[in-house]
């Protein structure tokens, strides 16, 4: 999926730092067929180094993507923050091997970095996605209130059936 507006054209920009930014939200996720993400409001600062004969482009990204708990399906906003630093170079066709080092062909004018946006804020969602009131004992759902219910009792209680050895051996550990 190509989305223009993060096509980044570099013939026209001067040598030295160009910023771009993105207000990114669900329609993004949505255009590369993600749907995990029940909405989005994610800022992207992009900063493109223009040198000689490279480019080095630094992203950042922050904001929320809201998601639903894996243990109790409850949605909740998830705050998220990613970097990531690619160095673009010219080379004789593009090669995208590399996580860090991106080639494309001499004649390119511009630059797409929709994809490495996508997988960027993508890996920044954790893997287990846990709602807050879940681990401080807030959130009140009826998924929780069934778990609760479902858990094995502990049961402590002394049974009287003992081996008289074991008997006699504590008690050498109590007497000193």
């Amino acid at each position: 999926m190509k989305l223009k507006e993060f096509f980044i054209p570099f013939t026209g920009l001067k040598l030295g730092k160009h910023e771009f930014e993105y207000v990114i939200d669900n329609t993004f996720f949505e255009s590369f067929g993600y749907e995990e993400f029940n909405g989005a409001s994610i800022t992207l600062k992009a900063v493109l180094n223009k040198m000689g004969t490279m480019m080095e482009l630094d992203i950042h990204a922050s904001g929320s993507v809201n998601v639903d708990c894996d243990l109790t399906s409850e949605p909740y906003d998830q705050t998220i923050t990613s970097d990531l630093q690619l160095v673009i170079k010219f080379g004789e066709a593009y090669n995208d091997e590399n996580d860090e080092i991106l080639i494309i062909p001499h004649g390119e004018h511009q630059i797409n970095i929709a994809q490495y946006v996508y997988e960027m804020l993508v890996l920044a969602v954790p893997q287990k996605r846990v709602h807050p009131g879940v681990l401080d004992g807030t959130l009140k759902s009826e998924a929780l209130d069934k778990l609760e219910e479902l858990q094995p009792k502990e049961t402590k209680g002394k049974t009287e059936n003992t081996d008289p050895r074991w008997d006699e051996l504590k008690r050498l550990l109590t007497d000193k």
